[in-house]
């Protein structure tokens, strides 16, 4: 899969979604709801500018990268997903699949510095 191509178009739905809250549902949203649309955009950016990286890290693999870039895409879809539409629906219930998103993100990151410490100790 092409990751580099994948993190770009995230990054795309990113400022989009968040163009979209700031000109669209700022006289929609009250205080809470909008700052956790503006989380979500936050950690969807974030992580889709780490997709980015992460699918251009030569040195990776393709098969530690590919692991790394999916663990990161579910983040975004559970974590950012799960904000967008409680921020936008006000049913708190689905707030509860957010912890399991942060949970890749941080599965994601730590896969990331274990395959990049064993590709320094192969070299």
């Amino acid at each position: 899969m092409n990751w580099s191509a994948v993190g770009a178009a995230f990054l795309a739905v990113a400022v989009g979604l968040g163009a979209f809250g700031a000109h669209g549902l700022k006289d929609r949203l009250d205080a809470y709801s909008l700052g956790v649309y503006e989380k979500a955009v936050f950690y969807h950016f974030v992580h889709a500018l780490g997709i980015l990286i992460v699918g251009s890290l030569p040195r990776l693999g393709a098969a530690a990268a590919g692991r790394v870039c999916w663990l990161l895409t579910l983040g975004i879809l559970l974590f950012s997903g799960a904000l967008y539409f409680l921020a936008v629906s006000g049913v708190r219930t689905l707030g509860a699949v957010a912890p399991f998103g942060g949970l890749s993100f941080i599965g994601a990151w730590l896969l990331l510095a274990y395959s990049l410490w064993r590709s320094e100790k192969a070299s």
